[in-house]
Protein backbone atom coordinates (compact mmCIF):
# COMPACT_ATOMS: atom_id res chain seq x y z
CA UNK A 1 0.00 0.00 0.00
CA UNK A 2 2.03 3.16 -1.17
CA UNK A 3 1.15 6.59 0.47
CA UNK A 4 2.08 9.95 -0.12
CA UNK A 5 3.06 10.28 3.15
CA UNK A 6 1.44 8.29 6.75
CA UNK A 7 -2.08 9.77 6.83
CA UNK A 8 -2.66 9.95 2.68
CA UNK A 9 -3.11 6.62 1.37
CA UNK A 10 -3.05 6.23 -2.32
CA UNK A 11 -3.64 2.64 -3.14
CA UNK A 12 -7.52 2.20 -2.11
CA UNK A 13 -9.61 -1.25 -3.56
CA UNK A 14 -12.06 -2.16 -1.31
CA UNK A 15 -14.05 -4.02 -4.25
CA UNK A 16 -10.86 -6.09 -4.34
CA UNK A 17 -12.04 -8.94 -2.20
CA UNK A 18 -8.13 -9.79 -2.29
CA UNK A 19 -7.12 -6.03 -1.07
CA UNK A 20 -10.28 -6.17 1.51
CA UNK A 21 -9.49 -9.18 3.04
CA UNK A 22 -5.96 -8.45 3.64
CA UNK A 23 -5.76 -5.13 5.10
CA UNK A 24 -8.09 -3.18 3.43
CA UNK A 25 -10.96 -3.77 6.25
CA UNK A 26 -9.12 -3.32 9.04
CA UNK A 27 -8.15 0.30 8.22
CA UNK A 28 -11.74 0.81 6.86
CA UNK A 29 -13.53 -0.18 10.76
CA UNK A 30 -10.37 1.97 12.17
CA UNK A 31 -11.09 4.85 10.50
CA UNK A 32 -15.17 4.22 11.01
CA UNK A 33 -14.90 4.10 14.76
CA UNK A 34 -13.27 7.55 14.97
CA UNK A 35 -15.71 8.76 12.69
CA UNK A 36 -18.40 7.86 15.03
CA UNK A 37 -16.61 8.95 18.13
CA UNK A 38 -16.52 12.70 16.65
CA UNK A 39 -20.01 12.36 14.73
CA UNK A 40 -21.58 11.52 17.88
CA UNK A 41 -20.41 14.59 19.58
CA UNK A 42 -20.99 16.79 16.54
CA UNK A 43 -24.54 15.76 17.16
CA UNK A 44 -24.72 16.11 20.79
CA UNK A 45 -23.37 19.90 20.74
CA UNK A 46 -25.48 20.12 17.47
CA UNK A 47 -28.95 19.08 19.97
CA UNK A 48 -27.69 20.66 23.56
CA UNK A 49 -30.11 23.57 23.33
CA UNK A 50 -32.80 20.95 23.00
CA UNK A 51 -32.58 20.46 26.64
CA UNK A 52 -31.10 24.21 27.70
CA UNK A 53 -34.72 25.99 26.42
CA UNK A 54 -36.58 24.08 28.87
CA UNK A 55 -34.77 25.21 31.47
CA UNK A 56 -33.97 29.11 30.69
CA UNK A 57 -37.17 30.39 32.18
CA UNK A 58 -36.66 28.83 35.33
CA UNK A 59 -33.12 30.44 35.05
CA UNK A 60 -34.35 33.84 35.00
CA UNK A 61 -34.74 34.01 30.96
CA UNK A 62 -37.95 36.03 30.40
CA UNK A 63 -38.38 34.88 26.70
CA UNK A 64 -41.25 33.45 25.12
CA UNK A 65 -42.40 29.48 24.37
CA UNK A 66 -42.21 30.59 20.52
CA UNK A 67 -38.86 32.11 20.92
CA UNK A 68 -37.56 29.24 23.24
CA UNK A 69 -38.73 26.71 20.09
CA UNK A 70 -36.31 29.50 18.10
CA UNK A 71 -33.38 28.83 20.38
CA UNK A 72 -34.34 24.66 19.96
CA UNK A 73 -34.75 25.12 16.22
CA UNK A 74 -32.13 27.81 14.92
CA UNK A 75 -29.35 24.86 15.34
CA UNK A 76 -30.94 22.75 13.08
CA UNK A 77 -31.25 25.45 10.29
CA UNK A 78 -27.17 26.24 10.72
CA UNK A 79 -26.48 23.00 11.14
CA UNK A 80 -28.36 22.22 7.58
CA UNK A 81 -26.83 25.02 5.27
CA UNK A 82 -23.10 23.99 6.73
CA UNK A 83 -23.49 20.46 5.59
CA UNK A 84 -23.37 21.89 1.92
CA UNK A 85 -19.29 22.69 2.31
CA UNK A 86 -18.90 19.90 4.60
CA UNK A 87 -20.04 17.40 1.85
CA UNK A 88 -17.27 19.19 -0.24
CA UNK A 89 -15.06 19.69 2.35
CA UNK A 90 -13.53 15.69 2.13
CA UNK A 91 -12.86 15.42 -1.13
CA UNK A 92 -10.79 18.40 -0.93
CA UNK A 93 -8.85 18.49 2.68
CA UNK A 94 -9.20 14.57 3.02
CA UNK A 95 -11.51 12.72 5.78
CA UNK A 96 -9.19 12.66 8.59
CA UNK A 97 -7.85 16.25 7.99
CA UNK A 98 -11.60 17.69 8.24
CA UNK A 99 -12.78 15.57 11.00
CA UNK A 100 -9.76 17.62 12.93
CA UNK A 101 -11.14 20.69 11.75
CA UNK A 102 -14.68 20.17 12.10
CA UNK A 103 -14.25 18.70 16.04
CA UNK A 104 -12.05 21.67 17.15
CA UNK A 105 -14.35 24.35 15.86
CA UNK A 106 -17.19 22.68 18.29
CA UNK A 107 -15.25 24.71 20.93
CA UNK A 108 -17.16 28.16 19.95
CA UNK A 109 -20.54 26.57 20.38
CA UNK A 110 -19.62 24.62 23.91
CA UNK A 111 -17.46 27.59 25.65
CA UNK A 112 -20.37 30.26 24.21
CA UNK A 113 -23.54 28.60 25.33
CA UNK A 114 -20.97 28.23 29.05
CA UNK A 115 -20.43 31.65 29.28
CA UNK A 116 -23.92 33.31 28.10
CA UNK A 117 -26.58 30.59 29.98
CA UNK A 118 -25.22 32.59 33.33
CA UNK A 119 -26.35 36.02 32.41
CA UNK A 120 -30.08 36.34 32.34
CA UNK A 121 -30.11 39.53 31.26
CA UNK A 122 -28.90 38.69 27.60
CA UNK A 123 -31.09 39.76 25.07
CA UNK A 124 -33.07 37.24 22.75
CA UNK A 125 -31.42 37.90 19.66
CA UNK A 126 -27.78 37.38 20.86
CA UNK A 127 -28.58 33.95 22.55
CA UNK A 128 -30.53 33.36 18.92
CA UNK A 129 -26.28 33.97 17.44
CA UNK A 130 -24.79 31.84 19.94
CA UNK A 131 -27.38 28.91 19.96
CA UNK A 132 -27.30 29.00 16.27
CA UNK A 133 -23.17 28.29 16.66
CA UNK A 134 -24.29 24.66 17.64
CA UNK A 135 -25.34 24.31 14.46
CA UNK A 136 -21.49 23.53 13.54
CA UNK A 137 -21.96 20.07 14.89
CA UNK A 138 -24.52 19.57 12.39
CA UNK A 139 -22.03 19.81 9.68
CA UNK A 140 -20.31 16.82 10.64
CA UNK A 141 -22.43 14.31 10.14
CA UNK A 142 -22.35 15.29 5.99
CA UNK A 143 -18.27 14.93 5.98
CA UNK A 144 -18.57 11.98 8.07
CA UNK A 145 -20.70 10.07 6.18
CA UNK A 146 -19.04 10.94 2.45
CA UNK A 147 -16.09 10.00 3.91
CA UNK A 148 -16.98 6.74 5.51
CA UNK A 149 -18.55 5.93 1.68
CA UNK A 150 -15.75 6.21 0.32
CA UNK A 151 -13.73 3.22 2.59
CA UNK A 152 -16.24 0.65 2.34
CA UNK A 153 -17.22 -1.57 -1.11
CA UNK A 154 -20.74 -1.55 -2.27
CA UNK A 155 -21.79 -4.44 -0.54
CA UNK A 156 -21.86 -3.04 2.82
CA UNK A 157 -22.08 0.77 2.04
CA UNK A 158 -25.76 0.12 3.47
CA UNK A 159 -24.33 -1.54 6.85
CA UNK A 160 -21.01 1.03 7.02
CA UNK A 161 -23.40 4.10 6.94
CA UNK A 162 -25.95 2.85 8.46
CA UNK A 163 -23.79 2.15 11.94
CA UNK A 164 -22.15 5.37 11.38
CA UNK A 165 -25.29 7.37 11.22
CA UNK A 166 -26.71 5.32 14.44
CA UNK A 167 -23.23 5.98 16.11
CA UNK A 168 -23.83 9.54 15.25
CA UNK A 169 -27.31 10.00 15.88
CA UNK A 170 -27.03 8.54 19.43
CA UNK A 171 -25.31 11.45 19.94
CA UNK A 172 -29.24 13.14 20.08
CA UNK A 173 -30.07 10.67 23.14
CA UNK A 174 -26.47 11.16 25.12
CA UNK A 175 -26.85 14.50 25.48
CA UNK A 176 -30.78 14.27 26.56
CA UNK A 177 -29.97 12.22 28.85
CA UNK A 178 -26.53 13.60 30.30
CA UNK A 179 -27.09 16.80 30.26
CA UNK A 180 -29.70 17.53 33.18
CA UNK A 181 -28.00 14.97 35.26
CA UNK A 182 -24.21 16.98 34.79
CA UNK A 183 -26.38 20.15 35.46
CA UNK A 184 -26.66 19.41 38.57
CA UNK A 185 -22.98 19.37 39.72
CA UNK A 186 -20.68 21.95 40.10
CA UNK A 187 -17.66 20.56 39.13
CA UNK A 188 -17.53 22.33 36.01
CA UNK A 189 -18.59 25.68 37.04
CA UNK A 190 -15.46 27.69 36.00
CA UNK A 191 -17.61 30.78 35.94
CA UNK A 192 -18.55 30.62 40.05
CA UNK A 193 -22.32 31.20 38.95
CA UNK A 194 -24.69 30.18 41.51
CA UNK A 195 -27.46 27.04 40.33
CA UNK A 196 -30.45 28.12 40.01
CA UNK A 197 -32.81 24.72 41.16
CA UNK A 198 -29.60 23.20 41.83
CA UNK A 199 -28.53 23.41 37.86
CA UNK A 200 -25.73 24.76 36.45
CA UNK A 201 -26.50 25.54 33.21
CA UNK A 202 -23.12 25.93 32.09
CA UNK A 203 -22.29 22.41 32.66
CA UNK A 204 -24.52 21.97 29.18
CA UNK A 205 -21.43 22.82 27.32
CA UNK A 206 -18.48 22.33 29.10
CA UNK A 207 -19.12 19.04 30.00
CA UNK A 208 -18.05 18.42 26.08
CA UNK A 209 -14.50 19.70 26.49
CA UNK A 210 -12.85 16.49 27.42
CA UNK A 211 -14.79 14.35 24.93
CA UNK A 212 -13.88 17.05 22.28
CA UNK A 213 -10.18 16.56 22.95
CA UNK A 214 -10.28 12.88 22.74
CA UNK A 215 -12.19 13.02 19.39
CA UNK A 216 -9.46 15.53 18.14
CA UNK A 217 -6.42 13.78 18.90
CA UNK A 218 -8.23 10.23 17.78
CA UNK A 219 -8.46 11.58 14.04
CA UNK A 220 -5.01 12.43 14.11
CA UNK A 221 -3.70 9.68 15.74
CA UNK A 222 -5.64 6.69 13.57
CA UNK A 223 -7.53 7.99 10.84
CA UNK A 224 -6.56 8.52 7.23
CA UNK A 225 -6.96 10.35 3.84
CA UNK A 226 -7.49 8.62 0.64
CA UNK A 227 -6.41 10.00 -2.29
CA UNK A 228 -9.29 8.19 -4.34
CA UNK A 229 -11.98 10.36 -2.80
CA UNK A 230 -10.25 13.51 -3.71
CA UNK A 231 -12.22 14.95 -6.69
CA UNK A 232 -12.93 18.63 -8.24
CA UNK A 233 -15.52 20.56 -6.97
CA UNK A 234 -16.74 20.86 -10.37
CA UNK A 235 -17.17 16.85 -10.63
CA UNK A 236 -19.12 17.23 -7.33
CA UNK A 237 -21.28 19.67 -8.32
CA UNK A 238 -22.44 17.88 -11.13
CA UNK A 239 -24.72 15.83 -8.69
CA UNK A 240 -26.96 19.01 -8.68
CA UNK A 241 -27.91 18.47 -12.14
CA UNK A 242 -29.06 14.98 -11.72
CA UNK A 243 -32.89 14.35 -11.17
CA UNK A 244 -32.47 11.64 -8.13
CA UNK A 245 -30.49 13.94 -5.69
CA UNK A 246 -33.45 16.22 -5.56
CA UNK A 247 -36.09 13.70 -5.27
CA UNK A 248 -33.82 11.75 -2.46
CA UNK A 249 -33.20 15.37 -0.88
CA UNK A 250 -37.13 15.58 -0.36
CA UNK A 251 -37.87 12.03 0.78
CA UNK A 252 -34.86 12.51 3.46
CA UNK A 253 -36.63 15.30 4.87
CA UNK A 254 -39.35 12.90 6.07
CA UNK A 255 -36.66 10.38 7.58
CA UNK A 256 -33.43 12.30 8.78
CA UNK A 257 -35.71 15.68 8.75
CA UNK A 258 -38.05 14.24 11.08
CA UNK A 259 -35.50 12.48 13.04
CA UNK A 260 -33.29 15.59 14.11
CA UNK A 261 -36.41 17.70 14.28
CA UNK A 262 -38.49 16.04 16.07
CA UNK A 263 -35.45 15.09 18.84
CA UNK A 264 -34.90 18.78 18.66
CA UNK A 265 -38.34 19.42 19.50
CA UNK A 266 -39.57 16.58 22.15
CA UNK A 267 -37.91 17.92 25.55
CA UNK A 268 -39.91 21.31 24.86
CA UNK A 269 -42.92 19.41 23.12
CA UNK A 270 -43.35 17.33 26.62
CA UNK A 271 -42.73 20.56 28.57
CA UNK A 272 -45.23 22.75 26.88
CA UNK A 273 -48.40 19.74 26.46
CA UNK A 274 -46.86 18.02 30.06
CA UNK A 275 -45.86 20.44 32.61
CA UNK A 276 -46.06 17.49 35.36
CA UNK A 277 -44.05 15.07 33.38
CA UNK A 278 -40.21 15.58 33.54
CA UNK A 279 -38.07 16.27 30.37
CA UNK A 280 -35.45 13.64 31.21
CA UNK A 281 -37.35 10.75 28.96
CA UNK A 282 -37.10 12.55 25.95
CA UNK A 283 -33.76 11.05 25.20
CA UNK A 284 -35.78 7.29 25.11
CA UNK A 285 -37.09 9.37 21.45
CA UNK A 286 -33.91 9.83 19.63
CA UNK A 287 -32.49 6.63 21.64
CA UNK A 288 -34.94 4.36 19.38
CA UNK A 289 -34.85 5.80 16.54
CA UNK A 290 -30.65 5.88 16.49
CA UNK A 291 -30.86 2.07 16.97
CA UNK A 292 -33.04 1.58 15.03
CA UNK A 293 -31.11 3.10 11.80
CA UNK A 294 -28.62 0.08 11.19
CA UNK A 295 -31.88 -2.00 11.05
CA UNK A 296 -33.09 -0.39 8.14
CA UNK A 297 -29.66 -0.14 6.84
CA UNK A 298 -29.59 -3.88 6.96
CA UNK A 299 -32.56 -4.43 5.74
CA UNK A 300 -32.49 -1.98 2.58
CA UNK A 301 -29.42 -4.66 2.03
CA UNK A 302 -31.33 -7.63 2.45
CA UNK A 303 -34.91 -6.13 0.66
CA UNK A 304 -34.53 -3.37 -1.25
CA UNK A 305 -33.95 0.48 -0.06
CA UNK A 306 -37.51 1.79 -1.54
CA UNK A 307 -39.36 -1.00 -0.23
CA UNK A 308 -38.71 -0.35 3.23
CA UNK A 309 -39.09 2.97 3.16
CA UNK A 310 -42.05 2.45 1.21
CA UNK A 311 -43.70 0.60 4.44
CA UNK A 312 -41.67 2.64 6.68
CA UNK A 313 -43.75 5.88 5.29
CA UNK A 314 -47.31 3.88 5.79
CA UNK A 315 -45.77 3.21 9.60
CA UNK A 316 -44.79 7.29 10.10
CA UNK A 317 -48.45 8.06 9.08
CA UNK A 318 -50.32 6.02 11.26
CA UNK A 319 -48.50 6.92 14.32
CA UNK A 320 -48.33 10.52 13.73
CA UNK A 321 -52.25 10.22 13.77
CA UNK A 322 -51.75 8.01 17.21
CA UNK A 323 -49.78 11.25 18.23
CA UNK A 324 -52.73 13.62 17.03
CA UNK A 325 -55.28 11.53 19.28
CA UNK A 326 -53.11 11.24 22.43
CA UNK A 327 -51.94 14.68 22.51
CA UNK A 328 -55.64 15.87 22.00
CA UNK A 329 -57.20 13.90 25.08
CA UNK A 330 -53.74 14.64 26.90
CA UNK A 331 -52.84 11.23 27.61
CA UNK A 332 -49.47 11.02 27.59
CA UNK A 333 -48.52 7.20 27.95
CA UNK A 334 -50.06 6.90 24.55
CA UNK A 335 -48.33 10.15 23.59
CA UNK A 336 -44.63 8.88 24.93
CA UNK A 337 -45.69 5.47 22.75
CA UNK A 338 -46.79 6.46 19.22
CA UNK A 339 -43.84 9.53 19.30
CA UNK A 340 -41.43 6.40 19.79
CA UNK A 341 -42.81 4.49 17.08
CA UNK A 342 -42.09 7.58 14.81
CA UNK A 343 -38.55 7.87 16.41
CA UNK A 344 -38.38 4.21 15.52
CA UNK A 345 -39.29 4.81 11.84
CA UNK A 346 -36.94 7.39 11.29
CA UNK A 347 -34.45 5.22 12.62
CA UNK A 348 -35.58 2.79 9.76
CA UNK A 349 -36.23 5.46 7.24
CA UNK A 350 -32.81 6.67 7.59
CA UNK A 351 -31.11 3.57 6.62
CA UNK A 352 -33.00 2.66 4.01
CA UNK A 353 -32.85 6.16 2.09
CA UNK A 354 -29.24 6.22 2.28
CA UNK A 355 -28.88 2.67 1.08
CA UNK A 356 -30.59 4.06 -1.64
CA UNK A 357 -28.83 6.56 -2.45
CA UNK A 358 -24.97 4.36 -3.84
CA UNK A 359 -27.41 2.55 -5.76
CA UNK A 360 -29.23 4.86 -7.75
CA UNK A 361 -26.03 6.62 -8.58
CA UNK A 362 -23.97 2.85 -9.24
CA UNK A 363 -26.96 2.12 -11.67
CA UNK A 364 -27.63 5.24 -13.46
CA UNK A 365 -23.63 5.63 -14.30
CA UNK A 366 -23.85 1.61 -15.10
CA UNK A 367 -26.82 2.93 -17.80
CA UNK A 368 -25.17 5.50 -19.24
CA UNK A 369 -21.72 2.90 -19.78
CA UNK A 370 -23.44 0.37 -21.24
CA UNK A 371 -21.34 -1.40 -24.46
CA UNK A 372 -18.33 0.94 -23.58
CA UNK A 373 -16.22 -2.16 -22.36
CA UNK A 374 -14.60 -3.19 -19.28
CA UNK A 375 -12.91 0.39 -19.27
CA UNK A 376 -16.27 2.01 -19.58
CA UNK A 377 -17.65 0.37 -16.45
CA UNK A 378 -14.57 1.10 -14.16
CA UNK A 379 -15.00 4.57 -15.43
CA UNK A 380 -18.48 4.17 -13.86
CA UNK A 381 -17.95 2.91 -10.83
CA UNK A 382 -15.55 5.17 -9.89
CA UNK A 383 -17.50 8.34 -11.00
CA UNK A 384 -20.67 6.84 -9.49
CA UNK A 385 -18.25 6.26 -6.30
CA UNK A 386 -17.45 10.23 -6.59
CA UNK A 387 -21.20 11.04 -6.81
CA UNK A 388 -22.78 9.05 -4.57
CA UNK A 389 -20.27 10.20 -1.29
CA UNK A 390 -21.38 13.93 -2.90
CA UNK A 391 -24.71 13.10 -2.90
CA UNK A 392 -24.58 11.65 0.49
CA UNK A 393 -24.04 14.71 2.18
CA UNK A 394 -25.96 17.39 0.09
CA UNK A 395 -29.08 14.92 0.59
CA UNK A 396 -27.86 15.29 4.06
CA UNK A 397 -27.92 18.92 4.14
CA UNK A 398 -31.34 19.24 2.54
CA UNK A 399 -32.84 16.27 4.81
CA UNK A 400 -31.29 18.52 7.74
CA UNK A 401 -33.62 21.23 7.39
CA UNK A 402 -36.17 19.13 8.98
CA UNK A 403 -34.22 20.13 12.58
CA UNK A 404 -35.50 24.04 11.78
CA UNK A 405 -38.63 23.46 10.29
CA UNK A 406 -40.41 21.00 12.67
CA UNK A 407 -39.49 22.78 16.25
CA UNK A 408 -40.10 26.30 14.55
CA UNK A 409 -43.69 24.07 13.61
CA UNK A 410 -44.83 23.38 16.79
CA UNK A 411 -43.42 26.74 17.74
CA UNK A 412 -46.28 28.46 15.49
CA UNK A 413 -48.49 26.03 15.79
CA UNK A 414 -48.64 26.39 19.89
CA UNK A 415 -48.44 30.44 19.52
CA UNK A 416 -51.81 30.16 16.60
CA UNK A 417 -53.64 27.78 17.68
CA UNK A 418 -52.46 26.84 21.46
CA UNK A 419 -51.57 23.36 20.83
CA UNK A 420 -49.38 21.54 18.31
CA UNK A 421 -51.85 19.78 16.04
CA UNK A 422 -51.71 22.04 13.27
CA UNK A 423 -47.99 21.20 12.89
CA UNK A 424 -48.87 17.42 13.26
CA UNK A 425 -51.60 17.57 10.28
CA UNK A 426 -49.14 19.24 8.22
CA UNK A 427 -46.23 16.78 9.00
CA UNK A 428 -48.65 14.30 8.27
CA UNK A 429 -49.58 15.14 4.59
CA UNK A 430 -45.62 15.66 4.00
CA UNK A 431 -45.21 11.97 4.68
CA UNK A 432 -48.22 11.22 2.39
CA UNK A 433 -46.54 13.01 -0.53
CA UNK A 434 -42.74 11.42 0.56
CA UNK A 435 -44.81 7.47 0.32
CA UNK A 436 -46.10 8.46 -2.92
CA UNK A 437 -43.10 9.72 -4.65
CA UNK A 438 -41.15 6.46 -3.22
CA UNK A 439 -43.57 4.16 -5.22
CA UNK A 440 -43.23 6.33 -8.28
CA UNK A 441 -40.12 6.60 -9.07
CA UNK A 442 -38.41 3.87 -7.48
CA UNK A 443 -41.37 1.03 -6.82
CA UNK A 444 -43.23 1.75 -9.94
CA UNK A 445 -42.83 -0.18 -13.06
CA UNK A 446 -43.03 1.93 -16.49
CA UNK A 447 -40.80 1.67 -19.65
CA UNK A 448 -38.10 4.10 -18.22
CA UNK A 449 -37.18 1.51 -15.88
CA UNK A 450 -38.29 -2.08 -17.01
CA UNK A 451 -35.19 -3.06 -18.20
CA UNK A 452 -32.22 -5.50 -16.50
CA UNK A 453 -30.65 -2.34 -14.85
CA UNK A 454 -34.40 -0.51 -13.44
CA UNK A 455 -33.92 1.00 -10.50
CA UNK A 456 -36.38 -1.33 -8.72
CA UNK A 457 -34.92 -4.49 -10.05
CA UNK A 458 -31.01 -3.14 -8.69
CA UNK A 459 -33.04 -3.29 -5.11
CA UNK A 460 -32.48 0.76 -4.66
Amino acid sequence: MSTQDSTWISDWKPEDETFWNSKGKVIARRNLIWSIVAEHIGFSVWLIWSIVATKLPAAGFNYTTDQLFQLVAIPGLIGSLMRFPYTFAVTTFGGRNWTIFSAAVLFIPTFGLAYFVSEPNTPFWLMLLVASTAGLGGGNFASSMANISFFFPDRMKGWALGLNAAGGNIGVSSVQLLTPILMGFGIFNLYQATPVSGVYLQNAGLMWILPLVVAIFGAIFFMNNLTSAKSSFKDQLAIVGRKHTWIMSFIYIGTFGSFIGYSAAFPLLIKTQFPAVTVAIAFLGPLVGSLSRPLGGLLADKVGGAIITFWNFIAMGAATIGVLYFVGIKDFAGFLTMFLIIFVTTGIGNGSTYRMIPSIFREENLRKAKGTGEAGRALALKTASIESGAAVGFIGAIGACGGYLIPSGFGKSIAITGGPQLALEIYLAFYAVCLAMTWWFYLRRSPATAGATSLAEARV
